[in-house]
Parts: structure tokens; C-alpha cells; sequence
């Protein structure tokens, strides 16, 4: 059985030093042209260094007018490739991997970026005001934004980056576009899975075409959207074997969306998963069901915490990379794991949910279990401050005053870029 300091070969030869995935985080730190910055490569070199052998960055959006967040980079006629180069070039520091993960928010576009966001159909978003109702794609919009997946890719790799990754997960556009809550159309691009597949397909093809056979490309998906009548676990099943047919090197698989919140660490709905072994490695039982049915190399993010729980999941052959997030925003540096010398990566959450400023145990209350939720996300986002300017983490600081500071910094933010996009 593979150990976590073994190496794999994709299926396009690219090589992944080891079996640890930093996976994609939101860092916020583009400047007001939604350029990369010396933050970006000061982050990414601590992680390269740290020893986890492939990296995979936040959100980097295909298009300027719709944003997951103010301080994504964006890739649109903006420039900055000489700061690309740089971020790929510190990233890759240590002889690792560096993927750029490709996005498009679709409805998951914030109020202050853009009140009219574009998806699949006109189903918004009810979510405490947070996104505004979008606009149905038009044809030419569909055409033209899988376009700017595959220039976005075919940046990435000029500029040094040794991969890029599809975000298909988590409620964005591509995920928006497999749901057939969020997907109502009757055209060619929704209805049956084939149909509602096909911007996914679509999209994976362009890419390939842009970067060639040897450049190595991941998908990010939904192994279920845990919403009745939503993307399925069984859906997942068959659009991880036309994946596989498209030739993907890597299939990270992860699970809900911001209105199901099982990719924040909600696990309420999993009622049968009494060990902390099953609760760390959450999405294992749906991997099991995706490797039945595909040979794509498989990475699970969602919840690892220990090295025993890593192993075993290795051990299971369900899966062949471990994903983490949220352990290495407040340590870097895992080669005490790898070596054996640390049996456990920090987790925190337990820690918030009784320090000061957190808003109680997760209830049943979909906006205070959201509020929850971007309390810790905001609280982390400190700790990737932290690390991008150069410091220690600080894992004291009370959740809200974090959240109430980030609040008024991303407003700020959004105000800046917009006075600058209306002079420009």
C-alpha cells in the first residue's frame, strides 16, 4: 500500500512528490486590478517548502465582472504575467507541484461584486442577501466562458504553473450547471445529466486542447450536493466515468454547497459515522463508490486531521491523495508528518466553537449554521495573512473581531476595484 511520502505518476507522466494535496483555499490577496501580488508568492513558497508535494491555489476567475470574493485574481486582458511567473516560481520552490484552480462563480457572486451574476437559469440564491438573482446564459455566453477556461489554462501554463485544476464543486458555475435545482434549462446545456454534463465535458476538452497531453489537469467534484433533488451521488458516479473517458489525470472529490454546508465541515446528515476515523476522512465512503466504476487517480478532501486516519485512508485503495485545507493555514510545515515525528495536524474548530466571539454549537438554523461557518472561514483567512506577510500564525485571535475586520477590509476592497474598473 502507498505511504504518504510516495510518489505518483499521472496519467498524463507528470509526477506528484508525494501523496499530500494542499487543496484550494480562497486566499484573497490579488491587488485592486485582480493581479497577483508578492503575498501570493510569499504564501505559496512557505507551503512549497513546508513539504506538501502538490499545491493547489484559491479561485482564479476566468472572468473580471463576477468574482467569488473581492481579491480574487482574475485572468481577463487584466496582465500581470510577469507576477504569475513569480507566484509559479515560488510555488513550485521546493520541486512540487503548483495547479492553478480555474473558476467561475456563476449565482455564487457577492452582492458588492456584481448584482446581476450569470448561471445556468434565473434560480438565485436565498442565503442571509448574500448573492443577488442571476441571468440565464445565453448561448454566446456559454461558448464564450468555456473559452475563457481554456485561455486561463493555457496562461497558467506559460506562466510556470504545473497544472491546472476544473473547479466542478461546491455550487459554482459548473456545479450550478450538473444540478438540476439549479440547472432548469430545456436546451442542450440541462435536462437529463448527459445535457447538464456537457459545459463540465465541454470545458475539460477546451482546456486539453489549450495545454496539450503532458500538462496535467483536475477536476474538482461533488461526489453529491446533499440536497433532494440535486446533483446525486449516483450522478457523480456516471460523470466521474466521462471524466475518466476525457482524460483527466486527477479527480479530487468533495461534496455540498453553500446551501448544503457539507464542504464546511457540516457532517449532521452523517448519522452513521460514530468513529472519528469515518468522521475525519467524510467523503472515503463516496470515493469508494467513484473508484467502482473508474481508475482516474483519486484525491478526498474533507475533514483529515490525523496521520493513522491518512494511512488508512491510503490503505482502503479507494483513494490515492490525501487533501488537505484547513491544517495548513496555521502550519505550513508537514514534514513532521511525513516523517512520523507528529501524529496530528492542528484542528481548531473545537477550539472556536468555545472561544470568544464564536456563535454557539452548530444548530439547526441554516443562517446561523452559515454564519458559523464564515466566522471560522474569516478567522482562517487571518492565519493566510499571516503566513503571506511573513508572520506566525496567530491562532488567538476572537472569531467575530476577525469576521467583523475582514467585513469592512472586503468592502473596502470592492469599493477600490469598482472606482477603478469605472476610471478605467
Amino acid at each position: 500500500m502507498p505511504k504518504l511520502n510516495d510518489s505518483l505518476e499521472l496519467p498524463c507522466g507528470v509526477i506528484l512528490p508525494n501523496r499530500l494535496l494542499k487543496s484550494a483555499m480562497t486566499e484573497g490577496l490579488a491587488n485592486t486590478n485582480d493581479q497577483a501580488t508578492l503575498r501570493l508568492s510569499t504564501l505559496y513558497r512557505r507551503w512549497a517548502q513546508g513539504g506538501t508535494g502538490t499545491l493547489i491555489t484559491g479561485n482564479v476567475m476566468v472572468d473580471r465582472r463576477f468574482l467569488e470574493r473581492p481579491g480574487n485574481v482574475v485572468i481577463d486582458g487584466n496582465g500581470g504575467e510577469a507576477a504569475l511567473q513569480d507566484w509559479a516560481k515560488a510555488g513550485t520552490s521546493a520541486n512540487n507541484q503548483l495547479w492553478m484552480q480555474i473558476n467561475h462563480p456563476g449565482r455564487q457572486c457577492q452582492r458588492q461584486v456584481s448584482a446581476r451574476p450569470l448561471a445556468p437559469s434565473d434560480v438565485g440564491i436565498d442565503l442571509v442577501g448574500m448573492f443577488g438573482r442571476p441571468m440565464p446564459m445565453t448561448e454566446i455566453d456559454i461558448r464564450h466562458t468555456i473559452n475563457r477556461y481554456a485561455k486561463v489554462a493555457a496562461t497558467a501554463k506559460a506562466t510556470g504553473f504545473t497544472g491546472v485544476q476544473i473547479h466542478a464543486a461546491h455550487g459554482y458555475l459548473i456545479s450550478q450547471f450538473l444540478s438540476p435545482l439549479a440547472n432548469i434549462r430545456s436546451d442542450q446545456w440541462g435536462g437529463s445529466l448527459e445535457n447538464r454534463a456537457r459545459f463540465l465535458l465541454e470545458t475539460v476538452a477546451a482546456v486539453r486542447a489549450a495545454v496539450g497531453d503532458r500538462f496535467a489537469i483536475s477536476v474538482k467534484l461533488n461526489s453529491a450536493d446533499f440536497s433532494k433533488g440535486g446533483f446525486s451521488h449516483e450522478d457523480s458516479l456516471q460523470v466521474a466515468q466521462w471524466l475518466s473517458d476525457a482524460g483527466i489525470d486527477l479527480l479530487e472529490v468533495s461534496g455540498g454547497t453553500y446551501e448544503k454546508l457539507a464542504l464546511m465541515g457540516d457532517k449532521s446528515e452523517d448519522t452513521s459515522a460514530e468513529s472519528s476515523q469515518h468522521r475525519e476522512a467524510y467523503f472515503l465512503k463516496y470515493a469508494e463508490g467513484i473508484r467502482n466504476v473508474t481508475k482516474i487517480p483519486l484525491a478526498i478532501t474533507g475533514g483529515f486531521r490525523s496521520l493513522a486516519t491518512m494511512q488508512h485512508a491510503l490503505d482502503s485503495g479507494a483513494m490515492d491523495v490525501v487533501g488537505l485545507g484547513r491544517p495548513l493555514c496555521s502550519q505550513a510545515d508537514i514534514h513532521p508528518l511525513l516523517n512520523g515525528e507528529q501524529t496530528s495536524l492542528p484542528n481548531w474548530e473545537k477550539e472556536l466553537r468555545l472561544g470568544p466571539g464564536w456563535l454557539g454549537p452548530q444548530s439547526s438554523n441554516q443562517k446561523i449554521r452559515t454564519l458559523n461557518f464564515g466566522a471560522a472561514t474569516q478567522w482562517y483567512y487571518r492565519q493566510i495573512i499571516d503566513l503571506a506577510e511573513g508572520r506566525e500564525p496567530n491562532t488567538h485571535t476572537a472569531v467575530l473581531r476577525v469576521m467583523l475586520k475582514h467585513m469592512i477590509a472586503e468592502r473596502r476592497m470592492a469599493m477600490n476595484r469598482v472606482k477603478l474598473l469605472t476610471q478605467g
